[in-house]
């Protein structure tokens, strides 16, 4: 199929996204952006927010993984569950009680100003590393497949999609995404199951028969039992539970969308419901990678060993190529599959790349000009001033995705989904040791000294990381790394603090 007729695929998706924004951003103002003004369907949004969840990065990362991992990803899956539940029935009674539009809005009231900005730091930096990661993910494999035969610098894509992503998100914010979301993942999970259904007609093959293969090549094993490695199913279930956690319920984006719910119990709903979709989605994108990986050795594909640098890596050999992890499943659908599957893969990556970037790029303008530059409280600013001030913001936002894009495509590697969770680690771990000290703690923390203990945990689990082997012997810390990192906030705070009577705590909760 040409890369034109592909290109054209994409404008005319954009186009849809453009149409659907234009419907849903009439007289909109900053509330619309920043909340939706608290009026989405949570229906909409628990199934908007898989997609916002998962990105082009679980769309392509999370089958590749399985010739490496097998069905090992599932640990953390069940360990989210987990976190979503403690999201639906801690988190956000205390996000609607304090009626916050920021989540940070809360350290001001437990702990102080420099830590609620100390808090939005750190989701700033996490969120901008995290979507730029999944980004780069998708514009790399759309410059690969179709744009490269255009001759178009991979900046230059880069900077065309962010552009059409202002489009769609500049005037109306979170009630427009919770209507775009809706249909890129409808859009993805489309995808996901009829290119499913392909390789199961094209290899003749029942679902129990293709498990039967996946078992035989080792690709459907999901426990490790192993208590020394890094995929020891109790820590992998623990870290997805804090992942969770950092990475849904104390994230703007994600929480962004689910206040913006017209109450907590429909709040909860979303959330509930959610864990389990969740469950079910990352099974089929998981099955799918063993169906990918089957298919290529249908085709002449092997398991072997490369060596890189001195270090000998497993590979996936196919057509010549190596095409183990992110690669595998872009090379079959691009170059495997009829045409029309290939249109199909191309819609569903797109639908998958949009929401993870569109959600993030609103979020971070929101939580830079509530919590950082104090925009809701400035009394000096028009509302026209103030909506001229966020949008400029967006633009800036924008700017500084391009900037990590760039750099993700220069450091390059073959499994982003690794390097995400793993980065998560290092930039969510002390954004969870402030709420789970505010949360579960009767103490108040000296405000000036806060920033210096969110710095320093991140740092000290880096030396811990680096230098595990002579720390602990066998025993290797994986995931888990982000529960160290908030621990040592925690413990932190906990030594510059002192405690605070039960009436004054309540008081906070009123301001």
């Amino acid at each position: 199929m040409s890369a034109g007729f592909l290109f054209s695929i994409v404008i005319a998706y954009f186009l849809l996204l453009l149409f659907v924004a234009w419907r849903t951003s009439k007289n909109s103002n900053n509330d619309s952006f920043f909340i939706g003004n608290r009026s989405s369907n949570w229906m909409l949004v628990a199934f908007g927010m898989i997609g916002t969840s998962l990105s082009g990065v679980t769309f392509v990362s999370v089958p590749g993984a399985v010739g490496k991992d097998a069905f090992g990803y599932m640990q953390i899956v069940l360990g989210y569950t987990i976190g979503y539940l403690l999201i639906a029935f801690v988190l956000l009674p205390l996000y609607y009680r304090l009626k916050l539009t920021s989540i940070y809005g809360y350290l001001k009231a437990r702990m102080g100003m420099l830590s609620y900005k100390t808090g939005a730091w750190f989701f700033i930096i996490s969120r901008l590393v995290g979507a730029t990661a999944r980004l780069y993910l998708v514009v790399n494999i759309l410059q690969f497949t179709i744009l490269d035969s255009f001759g178009i610098p991979f900046w230059v894509s880069t900077l065309i999609i962010l552009v059409m992503i202002i489009l769609y998100t500049y005037e109306g914010g979170v009630k427009t995404i919770v209507w775009t979301d809706t249909l890129q993942t409808t859009c993805m999970l489309a995808g996901l199951i009829i290119c499913s259904i392909y390789l199961l007609n094209h290899m003749d093959m029942s679902v129990g028969e293709s498990l039967n293969a996946m078992h035989s090549e080792g690709l459907s094993r999901i426990f490790n039992t192993d208590a020394n490695s890094a995929g020891f199913f109790v820590k992998q279930i623990l870290a997805g539970a804090f992942i969770t956690l950092s990475m849904t319920g104390i994230d703007q984006e994600m929480m962004q969308k689910s206040i913006s719910v017209t109450n907590l119990k429909d709040s909860q709903k979303n959330m509930v419901s959610l864990s389990v979709i969740m469950i079910i989605v990352i099974g089929l994108f998981l099955y799918m990678g063993g169906l990918l990986y089957i298919y290529g050795i249908n085709e002449g594909g092997v398991f072997t060993e490369v060596v890189n640098n001195g270090v000998a890596q497993k590979a996936f050999m196919l057509d010549g190529k190596d095409v183990l992890g992110d690669a595998i499943f872009p090379e079959v659908a691009v170059h495997h599959m009829p045409p029309a599957i290939s249109v199909i893969f191309v819609i569903a990556l797109i639908s998958a790349l949009f929401p993870s970037a569109d959600g993030a790029m609103t979020a971070l303008t929101s939580s830079f000009c509530i919590d950082i530059a104090g925009l809701k409280r400035r009394t000096d600013m028009t509302e026209e001033q103030k909506k001229k001030f966020r949008q400029r913001v967006h633009l800036m936002v924008a700017l500084f995705f391009l900037i990590l894009v760039m750099i993700f495509y220069w450091i390059n590697n073959n499994s982003m989904i690794g390097i995400i969770l793993k980065l998560a680690g290092y930039t969510y771990g002390p954004l969870l040791g402030l709420f789970a000290f505010g949360i579960l703690t009767r103490r108040r923390p000296v405000d000036k000294l806060v920033p210096y203990v969110c710095f320093i945990a991140p740092i000290l689990c880096f030396f811990i990381d680096k230098y595990q082997a002579a720390i602990f012997g066998n025993f290797k810390i994986g995931l888990e790394l982000i529960i160290i990192n908030a621990l040592f906030t925690y413990i932190g705070l906990y030594l510059i603090s002192k405690p605070v009577s039960k009436e004054e705590l309540e008081q906070d909760s009123v301001h």
